[in-house]
């Protein structure tokens, strides 16, 4: 559920994060440059594969649980601890944000339903908890209390997580991924059930980002144009049919995209203009139509006039982001993950209530976070495993204040 490198306002990251995440602002400041201009209101898109190390992002929302950096790249991570997760050796649930084992430094972080994924500066992926299990919760790898080295020897610029498997894009922009694969969610061409190191994605085809769903992973190419593959029972890859892809497919439209993201069971993308598309199943209104029909191909959102600068998809439920740092939210809303004040689901695009300026947004199953201008994280929605990281188990409609790392 991550989305591409320069999905943030670059200028106010580069200010925030300093030294321990220079490899992020060195790529951010030439995105700037290059793909979005600073003082630019919509974004421009990219047009060449990442080409230094640049992790994921500093803020990361899996399944019910959530991670993020501290200024001198260590990984903390908070919530749902059963499947280890978290990364501290433990599997209990943890409401405050808790060091991640193992003395690391991370560049960028991304979390999937039961696991978490961390690049190094050096691009060396490491991931902990649980990649390989099915939804009976049988597992062909044990699971990982914290960071085990992903068996590569290839560098990776950024790292994706999905429901139960990864995927990384090296510096050239080729694509690999690793975990349960039954789906064809790996890209490879096969159904293979699991992969423990990283296989390479069919197609030759040289990606800037990645994002990884729940049976299904899309791809943004260098020239624009998007791709999914794996399961398509809801539509999710956007190509006008049902049909399960186990090689990347082009998502059906002549859009080019410069974002990127899968969801549960729909996927969204900005163009290069920044109007956003959705596709998939719309049962809560998720793919922000203003209905809750199932669409196969990409569907402009209603009102179109808005234009967003980065776009995050969930289980149910998807956040987008305006150069201005304004948030909104829209779809499945039973524990407030819209952060709307409310708990109605919304078939449109709905303002987060606070009144408060974003660098970056990431969803969850049920779940939301954000990183603000000023550096703080602040979560809302579901709260039954602590992923809000308030300390407590209550869910929260508005966005509340994650607890200090250490705290």
């Amino acid at each position: 559920m991550t989305l591409s490198v320069c999905d943030v306002a670059t200028a106010l990251v580069c200010r925030g994060w300093r030294a321990a995440v220079a490899a992020y602002c060195v790529f951010f400041c030439a995105c700037a440059a290059g793909g979005r201009d600073q003082g630019a209101t919509t974004p421009t898109g990219v047009t060449s594969a990442p080409t230094t190390i640049v992790g994921s992002l500093p803020l990361a929302t899996g399944g019910r649980h959530s991670c993020s950096l501290s200024a001198d790249g260590s990984a903390y991570c908070w919530g749902d601890g059963s499947s280890g997760q978290l990364g501290n050796g433990s599997t209990a649930a943890r409401p405050v944000p808790t060091l991640v084992a193992g003395g690391l430094a991370f560049a960028g972080l991304a979390a999937g339903e039961f696991s978490t994924c961390g690049l190094t500066t050096a691009g060396a992926a490491y991931c902990w908890g649980d990649i390989a299990a099915d939804d009976a919760g049988n597992t062909t790898a044990p699971k990982q209390l914290s960071p085990v080295a992903v068996p590569s020897s290839r560098a990776f610029a950024t790292v994706a997580s999905g429901y139960y498997h990864a995927c990384g894009l090296t510096p050239a922009g080729a694509a690999y991924c690793w975990g349960y694969g039954f789906a064809g969610q790996l890209g490879e061409g096969t159904t293979t059930n699991y992969r423990s190191s990283p296989t390479a994605v069919a197609g030759d085809i040289r990606f800037t980002s990645l994002s990884g769903g729940y049976w299904h992973t899309c791809g943004l190419s260098v020239q624009g144009t998007a791709y999914c593959w794996g399961n398509n029972n809801w539509a999710q890859l956007g190509d006008s049919t049902r049909t399960a892809h186990t090689t990347p497919a082009p998502v059906g439209t002549g859009i080019a995209f410069a974002k990127l993201s899968a969801g549960g069971r729909h996927s969204c993308g900005l163009s290069t203009a920044g109007e956003a598309y959705c596709w998939g199943w719309n049962a809560f209104g998720q793919l922000g139509d203003g209905t809750t029909s199932t669409r196969l191909t990409p569907t402009p959102i209603t009102p179109a006039r808005l234009v967003f600068a980065s776009i995050s998809v969930g289980w149910y439920h998807t956040c987008a982001l305006t150069a201005a740092g304004a948030a909104f939210c829209w779809g499945f809303n039973s524990h407030g993950q819209l952060g709307d004040g409310s708990t109605a689901d919304r078939a449109t695009p709905t303002a987060v209530a606070g009144g408060l300026t974003f660098t970056y947004l990431s969803t969850g199953v049920d779940h939301t976070c954000g990183m603000t201008t000023a550096g703080v994280a602040y979560c809302w929605g579901s709260n039954s495993y602590g992923q809000l990281g308030d300390g407590s188990s209550t869910d929260s409609s508005v966005a509340v204040v994650v607890k200090p790392h250490g705290s």
